[in-house]
């Protein structure tokens, strides 16, 4: 990567080699990068200032949360019914 380059991470932890990353940030190797997964969570407490952590919330766009509230009114509506919708076990 160029010294420039930002990683951003928002797939699994583990994914990046983290003791990689810490030390190319911290090297200068690269300019910056922002995850929302670590393989070990709760972080330590390394301060890396160019390196942003989210907590765990990418997932959290509002159409994301909008899908989610759709979902409950559908299976309460459902209940109300007596239907049985997205039945895992069945």
């Amino acid at each position: 990567m160029k010294n420039s380059a930002f990683l951003i991470n928002c797939a699994r932890g583990g994914i990046v080699n983290e003791q990689a990353l810490a030390d190319a940030l911290r090297q200068g190797k690269i300019a910056g990068a922002a995850t929302d997964v670590l393989s070990v969570e709760p972080p330590t407490q390394d301060d890396i200032p160019n390196l942003i952590i989210t907590p765990h919330s990418a997932w959290g766009s509002v159409d994301a949360r909008q899908g989610i509230v759709n979902q409950m009114l559908e299976n309460v509506e459902a209940f109300k019914q007596g239907k049985v919708i997205r039945q895992v076990n069945g």
